[in-house]
Formats: C-alpha cells, sequence, structure tokens
C-alpha cells in the first residue's frame, strides 16, 4: 500500500538521469532538487502569478468541503430520522447515482451551471461537488445508529431540528464526517472539471488545472519530465497530510457504517 506513495516521492527527486535510466530503478540513488528548481522556473513566467491559482485551489476546496458537510448531513438525517412522503425513491436515487461515472453527468452539469448563470464565477467550483451521493450514503449508514430516543430526548428537552443535528448527531458522527470532509477534500483539490469546463477567466482557475497543462506542455521534452514528477508531489502532499491527521476517524467510520 505504501509502495506507490514512495515511488511518487522518488520520482520527483530522482536526476534526468535516472527518470530514463533503463531498466527503471525503483529508489532513488542521487536526489536532487534540479525537479523543483525548474517547475518554479516555469511558475516564474507565468501570465497569472502561481499564487493565485492556490489561493483559488484553498478557497474552492473550503468552500465545496463546508457544502458537502452541510447538504450531507442534513440529507442523511432527513433520510434515516423522518418519514415523509418520497423518501424510499430519494434514497434509491441516491443508491442509483453512485453508479454513474463524472464523466457521464458532464453535460448536465454544464448546463444547470449555464442556466443558474453560475458559469466563470467561483460557484462554479463549488455546486458540481455539493451533491455528494458517496457522503450522504456513508453518513445515513452512521446516523442509523443513532437511537432515536436519544433524538426523542432531545426534543423533549425543546431542542430544534437543527439543533438536534449539529448538537446531538454530529458530534457522535465525526468519524463518518472526517471520512467525509476527507473525500471531498481529495475530489475538489485534485479537479480540474470546473476550471476546464465552468470556467474561462484565467485568474479563476485552480492549481490542478495550472500544473496540469503546464505538465502536459513540458512532458514533450526531456527536461519538463523531471518538473512534472515535481508537480505531481505537490499536488498529493495536501491529500497525504489529510488523510494521515484524518486517519483513525476514517477506520472507525469503516468499522461502524456496514451492517449493525
Amino acid at each position: 500500500m505504501a509502495l506507490p506513495i514512495v515511488f511518487i516521492f522518488m520520482q520527483a527527486f530522482k536526476p534526468l538521469s535516472e527518470l530514463f535510466l533503463y531498466p527503471p530503478r525503483f529508489y532513488v540513488m542521487n536526489p536532487t532538487l534540479q525537479n523543483f528548481s525548474r517547475l518554479l522556473t516555469t511558475l516564474d513566467v507565468a501570465v497569472v502569478p502561481a499564487v493565485r491559482y492556490v489561493f483559488n485551489s484553498v478557497i474552492a476546496t473550503a468552500a465545496a468541503v463546508t457544502a458537502v458537510l452541510f447538504v450531507s448531513t442534513t440529507v442523511a438525517y432527513a433520510l434515516s430520522k423522518h418519514d415523509f412522503p418520497g423518501r424510499k425513491l430519494i434514497l434509491d436515487m441516491t443508491i442509483v447515482a453512485l453508479m454513474f461515472a463524472p464523466q457521464a453527468v458532464l453535460i448536465p452539469r454544464f448546463l444547470l451551471i449555464q442556466r443558474l448563470h453560475l458559469y466563470n464565477t467561483y460557484f462554479a467550483h463549488v455546486l458540481p461537488f455539493v451533491a455528494a451521493p458517496v457522503s450522504v450514503f456513508l453518513l445515513k449508514q452512521f446516523i442509523d445508529q443513532v437511537p432515536d430516543e436519544m433524538i426523542l430526548a432531545a426534543r423533549v428537552d425543546g431542542a430544534s431540528e437543527w439543533q438536534i443535528i449539529f448538537r446531538v448527531v454530529a458530534p457522535i458522527c465525526r468519524p463518518a464526517l472526517a471520512t467525509v470532509g476527507l473525500l471531498a477534500f481529495q475530489g475538489v483539490w485534485n479537479s480540474m472539471e470546473t476550471s476546464t469546463y465552468y470556467i474561462r477567466s484565467e485568474a479563476m482557475k485552480t492549481l490542478p488545472f495550472f500544473l496540469g497543462t503546464l505538465t502536459s506542455a513540458m512532458t514533450n521534452n526531456v527536461a519538463g519530465q523531471g518538473a512534472a514528477a515535481a508537480a505531481g508531489l505537490l499536488m498529493f502532499l495536501p491529500n497525504l497530510l489529510m488523510f494521515l491527521v484524518l486517519q483513525s476517524k476514517v477506520v472507525q467510520t469503516m468499522a461502524h457504517s456496514g451492517l449493525k
């Protein structure tokens, strides 16, 4: 499991002579920072400062993760603890939605964003991720295990539905919320979709799109291979750090969100 992670680090620090060595070596023999130096040199000549892409990615990721947690928690709570007309249909649609590949909904998403007049706005970075069937499914499985008596006791004490969600259910479901937040973070942080299809202004595009277009152009030459490896490591590091921080919560979710 750790081999792909080690490989990403090894590739980023390999000199060109080792990147193109045949037969290839897994470990780096002469580590170097030249790949990062080449990448930074390329970033300096970009039309839009690289910091702007980082800023856009941070804002988009923070907003999207917050929206996913809020929407998924409220929807999962309603599906788990309330009985209303159409509940089973919504639950079935959520399960069916798990089977759709992201590419299958690109055109409907584009039409929706365009009709909502969100094209070329920061909201276009957030909206495609808000409806997350996986997040709703995970949280519902977790909320199903919250005793109904506990929620009834909160109602008797005068708690509103919002207070029950955020003061009773959410603290109990912290492991599931951490897992949902991690999945949402990885999806938004690594996504080039929104910048490619929904954003026209270069100043509003995100870091994955910038590094992706930059490295794809650089890979046409030998020297660009090392910079591409360095860019891959830079994009991967936040995902690794988030997973290490939330690892215990993810394990708890996997252990408790299945069969009772």
